[in-house]
């Protein structure tokens, strides 16, 4: 720990080391990645075994600090609660984007299933492309993770079919872009509410069960997702900083001494 690194803007996100050990990295987003960042790193991602931890930083140190980015475990949020309780917290939006992009990926595998299976029974259509039924819904899911102005010539193609034989696809599509504008253009926390209770009238509307199970999730972190519009901060920090120690992790050639892994890692950003 490095509690003389706290300042008032923090990201806490979870990483693997080595084997799959899980660490709880605390970091300072305006040292922006470099020498200073590090707060903490703290084995494992329980809140029983983290919390006492932080705990040790002097309160006037913790109560330092403003605004916490992370994720939507709840192992974080309560971390949050008990080590930083002036803090506000704020859910990542690239995390809650994931969701309603995952949202339509699913309803993209139902309808590619059931290709398979018309498949298997004899029933192909190949479509001007050149693409089968099949081969449609698994090469159509690069365009679905895109907004239209990203797409190639293929992906607009290819996603003008899908949208033709699936409408269903196009409005959860649609419903998906819906919201990435709303991150993108809302420039108070006031237009933001407005605009996500609007966004969750629609996915009521839309009868998509997928997007119900989103609109749950939403509804059960919505204080700490509509946080964002405050300064509009994510956790791209903490993600950069997990590839940081997954690059460093690649040129060593993987990590045998964990030990001494973390000793060089807090050498160079503590």
């Amino acid at each position: 720990m490095y509690p003389e690194n706290i300042g008032p803007y923090l990201s806490i996100d979870e990483t693997s080391v080595s084997l799959g050990e899980l660490y709880t990295i605390v970091t300072n987003k305006n040292k922006k990645g470099k020498k200073g960042s590090i707060v903490a790193i703290i084995k494992g991602t329980s809140s029983k075994d983290i919390i006492p931890i932080l705990l040790s930083i002097s309160s006037e140190k913790r109560f330092s600090v403003k605004e916490v980015t992370l994720d939507m475990a709840g192992s974080m949020n309560l971390i949050i609660d008990k080590c930083f309780p002036r803090a506000m917290k704020v859910i990542d939006r690239f995390h809650v984007q994931k969701l309603a992009y995952d949202a339509v990926q699913q309803l993209r595998i139902k309808h590619r299933w059931e290709a398979i299976e018309e498949e298997n029974n004899g029933l192909s259509i190949d479509y001007s492309n050149g693409d089968s039924k099949k081969q449609l819904l698994a090469r159509g899911r690069f365009a679905l993770y895109k907004s239209k102005s990203n797409w190639t010539v293929s992906q607009a193609t290819r996603a003008g079919i899908m949208f033709q034989e699936y409408p269903d696809i196009k409005l959860a599509y649609e419903l998906a872009q819906k919201l990435s504008y709303i991150y993108e253009n809302s420039d108070s926390r006031l237009v933001g509410l407005a605009r996500m209770a609007r966004w969750f009238n629609e996915i009521e509307q839309s009868g998509f069960k997928v997007f119900k199970t989103v609109k749950g999730t939403f509804e059960r972190h919505y204080e700490n997702i509509i946080n964002y519009f405050e300064r509009r901060n994510t956790n791209a920090s903490a993600e950069s900083f997990n590839a940081k120690i997954k690059n460093f992790r690649r040129q060593l050639r993987g990590v045998k001494d964990t030990k001494f892994f973390l000793f060089r890692l807090s050498k160079i950003y503590a």
